[in-house]
């Protein structure tokens, strides 16, 4: 992959795209950008505090920022990218204009589901964790297609075998 684009992971929670970022900044020699970490860094809040505090609405508005500021550095950077990010116009334009290369990290929602079951950060799963992540799936599905350079199935393969494939 050409040195010079970042390198941007988005897909569902629970997909991994923290865990590959690292592997992929650690191989490439390159800073993380995780969007989580960067908001909780900047408000001293939790994602969960947040949400719950400010509303959802309120948290987007901090993503489409953060995922902005992201984009506009020079240096080449991998950026894990909050699952929601597609969910704005605004976010999916400046994914396809920043000439990043976007990689859609794609996994069956009960796999996501186990994967995330034990972490109590996600908020959005509170009610009804297997059927919020099937609606999700559903709807973001074309989003995460519509900006993908490239889409990596993660079930059932280690992190070494997802990095791999992001670098062929």
């Amino acid at each position: 992959m050409p040195g010079d684009r970042h390198l941007v992971l988005v897909g569902l929670m629970g997909a991994g795209k923290s865990t590959v970022a690292r592997a992929l900044g650690e191989r490439l020699g390159r800073r993380l950008v995780d969007t989580d970490s960067v908001i909780e860094a900047r408000t001293g809040r939790t994602v969960r505090e947040i949400f719950a505090d400010d509303g959802e609405p309120a948290f987007r508005d901090l993503e489409a920022q953060v995922l902005a500021d992201a984009l506009a550095e020079t240096e080449p950077t991998v950026i894990a990218a909050a699952g929601g990010v597609v969910l704005r116009d605004e976010n999916r334009a400046v994914l396809r204009s920043s000439g990043a290369r976007v990689v859609w990290l794609a996994a069956d929602p009960s796999v996501l589901l186990e994967r995330v079951r034990s972490g109590g950060h996600r908020p959005a799963l509170d009610a009804d964790p297997a059927g919020t992540l099937r609606r999700m799936h559903e709807t973001r599905e074309p989003l995460y297609r519509e900006v993908a350079d490239l889409i990596v199935s993660v079930d059932g393969r280690s992190v070494s075998d997802v990095v791999e494939a992001i670098l062929r």
